[in-house]
């Protein structure tokens, strides 16, 4: 099967069955969500939703979390994991945001990357969800489950965004991401794939390697 033919069929099966999904992380404004995102690096989106129910109640403004006590910042965030590396880059982030932009965030992926703790995962985050700018978010699903379909062959991340820019249309580049969250965690298990069930599995190249071509 031609990766035009596969991509497309991918696509059409993914809005079939999840449609638009909104973004998991639990925001109200644009640094909430670069915050919770900086908080999801190596942990659960569940998880980072139970902490800024309360962190974002402690510290209402970028201004709270730039002034706030680093110690007390760590113990705050401890549940996250790399909570020391965390705190800090919220800290200076925050700082940041304040000095250089007037407490705004930034949209463009230059100014985004600069902050502490941003990668361009987390700025594509931020970009995609709270700019509308066509991005492409390459976390953990988006990059096991791109390598299983057949879309990339890449552990890059970066280089793994790039090649699905060139083989994704612009308009499912932000949806491609929440899609593909949802279907890691209800049918592409990681540890547990359910392959035999997969409505993807007509357009999977790790099914027709691993299940077709085995026969």
């Amino acid at each position: 099967m031609e990766l035009k033919e596969r991509v497309k069929g991918v696509l059409e099966l993914l809005d079939e069955h999840y449609g638009p999904v909104k973004c998991y992380l639990n925001h109200e404004t644009p640094w909430q969500l670069l915050i919770a995102t900086i908080l999801s690096a190596q942990c659960t989106d569940d998880r980072v939703n139970m902490v800024t129910k309360d962190l974002f109640k402690k510290y209402p403004t970028v201004k709270a979390f730039a002034e706030a006590d680093l110690s007390e910042m760590e113990q705050d965030i401890k549940s996250t994991g790399f909570f020391r590396n965390k705190a800090k880059n919220i800290i200076a982030c925050c700082q940041s945001l304040l000095t250089e932009y007037n407490g705004e965030v930034p949209s463009d992926i230059e100014s985004l990357t600069k902050l502490a703790g941003v990668g361009r995962k987390t700025a594509n985050v931020v970009r995609g969800n709270i700019y509308g700018i066509e991005s492409i978010v390459v976390d953990t699903h988006v990059k096991r489950i791109s390598n299983m379909l057949g879309f990339t062959n890449s552990d890059d991340p970066v280089k793994i965004e790039f090649e699905l820019m060139e083989i994704l249309p612009k308009d499912h580049w932000i949806r491609y991401n929440t899609q593909v969250i949802a279907h890691g965690r209800k049918v592409c298990i990681a540890r547990r794939p359910q392959c035999s069930t997969c409505f993807l599995s007509g357009y999977c190249k790790y099914y027709e390697d691993n299940f077709l071509n085995s026969k």
